[in-house]
């Protein structure tokens, strides 16, 4: 049809127009809030993230009144990661039963409803900052992967309903699979970062955890950012491994990939705003070249993208002022 027949300006006339036709939603369940639990902080401490404005590491009794505080005003999820005391060359404490994560997964399921994911990786933990096991300054695969299977199955003890495995390890999904099949944890769902990018976004995250590598870096595991039909293969390989969900990470600069991967799997597919989109809207807020909006429009487009759930540092500032774009 023609104009004047076809006027597309009728579908934008007013806000209650736009918004009956919008074609995209986002909703508070969508959103999954990472927390940052730092063992060596005591009972009530916690401290800025000078990278990420408005973020922190939480003590543990911290973390779980923030997750209470945000579950009383919509919060469905959460995601873990741990900063323990002690770091060694295998990160033990990753797998201790007595670890921070492993706290906070308990007193989280005793005290909330929350769907309670978990961060199954190494970098944390280990001395060298590294995603696995080292040797003559070159990870491990296949040594890595008992050590990770090791880490979900604690936290699938203490009760966590999804392990996340960020790693980037070859066979690290079946490996996990298979562990927490043999020990009775069938309904232990895996959430594996499939499609992982060598990303400069990630900055902020590693200052936050404190896990930035004493050396080299992590292009032989995490993906190449030029590449799209690897991401594809590797999110194949997950899903046939035994993944129940797949995510892509960052999310802002890897729309298309999101979009070709939940088009054609149809799986429930997560993507992560990471700490480096998260700053870089702040800062571009703060210094005014920015509006608030900003934070609602990329959200939006990574679930137009096709994202089923997002994990946003700004999952507060969305549940406190409502989840509903601007239109």
């Amino acid at each position: 049809m023609k104009f004047p027949t076809t006027r597309m300006r009728r579908l934008r006339k007013n806000f209650q127009v736009r918004k009956i036709l919008q074609e995209t939603n986002l909703n508070p369940e969508d959103l999954i809030y990472p927390l940052y639990i730092k063992e060596e902080l005591t009972d009530g401490q916690k401290e800025h993230i000078d990278t990420m404005p408005g973020q922190y590491r939480y003590s543990l009794n911290e973390a779980l009144k923030e997750a209470k505080r945000l579950e009383e005003i919509g919060l469905s999820s959460v995601l873990l990661f741990g900063l323990p005391a002690i770091k060694d060359e295998t990160g033990s404490s990753a797998y201790d039963s007595e670890g921070i994560i492993q706290k906070a997964i308990g007193r989280l399921k005793e005290e909330t409803d929350l769907v309670v994911i978990t961060d199954v990786c190494m970098c944390q933990y280990t001395s060298h900052g590294h995603c696995g096991i080292i040797e003559d300054e070159e990870i491990l695969n296949d040594e890595t992967i008992n050590y990770l299977s090791k880490i979900a199955l604690s936290h699938a003890e203490a009760g966590a309903d999804i392990v996340a495995p960020s790693d980037m390890m070859d066979g690290r999904v079946e490996a996990i699979r298979k562990t927490l099949d043999n020990n009775g944890f069938y309904d232990t769902m895996i959430m594996s970062y499939s499609a992982k990018y060598a990303s400069s976004f990630y900055a902020p995250f590693r200052d936050a955890v404190c896990s930035a590598p004493s050396f080299g870096d992590r292009k032989t595991h995490q993906m190449n950012p030029a590449n799209i039909n690897e991401a594809i293969r590797e999110v194949e390989q997950d899903i046939m491994e035994g993944s129940d969900i797949v995510m892509i990470k960052p999310a802002l600069p890897y729309l298309d990939v999101i979009k070709e991967v939940k088009d054609r799997f149809k799986i429930p597919t997560a993507a992560y705003q990471v700490s480096g989109e998260y700053s870089m809207l702040k800062a571009g807020i703060e210094s005014g070249y920015l509006t608030e909006e900003s934070i609602y429009e990329s959200l939006i487009s990574i679930k137009r993208a096709g994202a089923d759930l997002i994990i946003s540092h700004f999952t507060p500032k969305l549940l406190e002022e409502g989840t509903e774009f601007k239109c």
